[in-house]
């Protein structure tokens, strides 16, 4: 770590910008904003915790769901990126037992470390993620201290950007670099964040969010061993081809939208049961549709099969985007990503809650998107679903008017322009 009057000074002359301008793919102009934005934190560190000698700093993205749309958690495969938006942190050693997080605008977080165990109450709480989190390390054997940190947030929350899982990477980006050596390596780190998720949290989910803000870039993942998980980083060049990834928040609330969710791993994995295995990874695709008729006598659940469907087709499908892109062939990608909107839409039906049927914001922003783009660009279904958002690939020429016309309907500053982050979870030093 450095003093903190030393890393102030370095950050407001800038030498640092290299460094962030790689970090948030921009130029040196730009990366003196970043710049400011690492001092803000430290200087909201001091003004929570108090006056320090010396301070480290910290970061981990949001992600953006490229392809594989629900197909993680039935250990299939995913395509996915991380982003520049991402939440910072400036931390260090308290000489205690107790960590201390504060998030801007949120409760202070407060953890004894004698107590690691699950909280029934802290389920969908901050502070869940955070002792999870702690727990994995302690339990890989490293003795964990007491520390403060406090972060700041620019990914958007509830917008399937994963603020959440961007969270959890940052605990365990901060933990490994104050008392880990940085030994743990970002897959691991990943997996502590899902174990979190799952069991502190109390919310079912895969491994890709965690995956794509840990590892960094652009990655096609096979979850077929999720212990050992294929990871392949794509170099994806989107300037290149004359298109901006933009994520168009719908305006739609993720509030009480946790049973949506879970409905969708269940409903894969009673199809596998039929079958007699856990998850649909493990079942073969041609002796699902096979026997179709059968397993709609059996489970009495049309949804369901549907939600196979889907699962065999988009498994297949992230791959074949993958290819496209290593095959520097962008319009196949284009057509794989539509492909892989409608088949979210018509099969996997995460476009709008069954218990809103009336609030049907992100179905209404995919239309926009259809009526705007034509047959040039491409767009889906963003993440989770249900609410939140929707991913475009937007050739440039069109950027303007379809940033205009998206936010005549949804609002301002409801079409966000991004950039592939060429790392993940990350220590500025």
């Amino acid at each position: 770590m450095r003093s903190v009057n030393d890393t102030k000074n370095a950050l407001k002359n800038g030498e640092y910008n290299e460094k962030l301008a790689y970090l948030y793919s921009c130029n040196n102009d730009k990366a003196q904003r970043y710049a400011e934005r690492y001092i803000d934190v430290i200087d909201g560190f001091i003004e929570t915790f108090g006056e320090s000698e010396d301070i480290a700093l910290f970061s981990a993205p949001g992600r953006t769901e490229i392809g594989g749309n629900h197909t993680d958690h039935q250990h299939g495969c995913v395509l996915a990126g991380s982003i520049n938006l991402d939440i910072i942190a400036a931390a260090r050693p308290n000489g205690t037992n107790t960590v201390r997080i504060q998030s801007r605008n949120y409760p202070l977080d407060v953890i004894e470390l004698d107590d690691l165990e699950v909280r029934e109450e802290q389920y969908d709480k901050a502070i869940s993620l955070i002792r999870g989190v702690i727990r994995r390390f302690a339990d890989m054997g490293y003795k964990i201290q007491g520390f403060d940190a406090y972060t700041v947030s620019n990914v958007l929350k509830g917008s399937g950007l994963s603020s959440s899982a961007a969270f959890e990477v940052l605990v365990g980006t901060v933990i490994n670099g104050l008392f880990a050596n940085s030994e743990v390596d970002a897959v691991e780190i990943a997996k502590f964040g899902q174990f979190a998720e799952n069991v502190y949290y109390n919310k079912p989910s895969g491994l890709m969010d965690q995956m794509a803000s840990s590892v960094g870039a652009v990655v096609a993942i096979d979850f077929n061993d999720t212990e050992k998980p294929v990871i392949k980083k794509v170099e994806f060049d989107l300037q290149k081809h004359g298109h901006a990834l933009c994520i168009i928040d719908s305006g739609a609330d993720h509030a009480d939208l946790t049973d949506e969710y879970a409905t969708i791993p269940a409903d894969m994995k009673e199809v596998a049961a039929y079958f007699g295995k856990e998850y649909l990874r493990q079942v073969d695709k041609q002796e699902f549709f096979d026997n179709i008729k059968l397993i709609r006598e059996k489970i009495s659940n049309d949804r369901a099969v549907l939600r196979a469907i889907h699962f065999f087709n988009e498994n297949e499908r992230a791959q074949f985007e993958a290819k496209a892109i290593e095959d520097d062939n962008f319009e196949k990608f284009k057509s794989l990503v539509k492909e892989s909107g409608r088949s979210s839409y018509m099969y996997l039906q995460n476009v709008f809650a069954s218990s809103m049927p009336k609030n049907q914001a992100v179905s209404l922003t995919l239309s926009l998107c259809d009526e705007i783009l034509g047959d040039k660009g491409a767009y889906r279904v963003h993440g989770g679903g249900f609410a939140g958002t929707v991913q475009a690939f937007v050739p440039f020429e069109m950027l303007d008017e379809f940033k205009t016309k998206i936010e005549n309907v949804l609002g301002k500053d409801m079409c966000h322009i991004l950039s592939i982050r060429p790392v993940g979870g990350y220590e500025l030093k």
